[in-house]
């Protein structure tokens, strides 16, 4: 999985590291509110690599935590999804809406391969400043440059450049009248 190539997701190992983040995750939604802080020990300890300010809101669900990294400033809202098949990396200052869905995992076309568990994950990156309106879906493999904007409900199918704003399914350069 880490080697970005293609592997089997019904992997024993792979199933105790995403039990590890099932744990944690469950920790950090249950923690009360004024216990919980930004991240909760359980939660932060698990992650990649957070900023010590990274805050994420309840609920939360990650697939297995350690392959996510954020930056100083970086807030989650409340109900986002993080399937970290491979690394998800959010930069500084950057803001996700309500139920943002970041999906790095893809199964195999093929039906008996697929059945098999057999799928491969991109990594996904938002550079620093992004705003991701609620609802939005990114999908594998897709970057997205410094301070640009995603419009609510979009589905980020491809890159987006830096200081650009997209919107629509799939989401496509907005033009701008003046």
């Amino acid at each position: 999985m880490a080697s970005g190539q293609w592997y089997r997701c019904l992997d024993d190992e792979l199933a105790e590291l995403r039990m590890v983040a099932r744990r944690a995750v469950f920790a950090h939604n249950t923690t009360l509110p004024d216990d919980r802080g930004n991240i909760t020990p359980d939660l932060f300890a698990v992650l990649g690599s957070s900023a010590p300010d990274a805050r994420i809101e309840v609920p939360f669900h990650c697939a297995y935590g350690g392959n996510i990294h954020l930056g100083e400033l970086v807030f989650i809202n409340a109900g986002c999804t993080f399937l970290d098949s491979a690394e998800i990396r959010i930069g500084a200052g950057s803001m996700l809406g309500p139920n943002v869905q970041i999906y790095c995992a893809q199964h195999h076309k093929d039906p008996v391969l697929r059945k098999d568990g057999l799928e491969i994950a991109h990594p996904v990156t938002l550079g620093e400043n992004v705003w991701v309106g609620g609802g939005v879906i990114i999908l594998g493999g897709v970057r997205v440059g410094d301070d640009a904007i995603i419009g609510a409900g979009a589905v980020v199918t491809r890159d987006v450049p830096a200081g650009v704003t997209v919107v629509g399914n799939p989401a496509r350069e907005m033009s701008l009248r003046t």
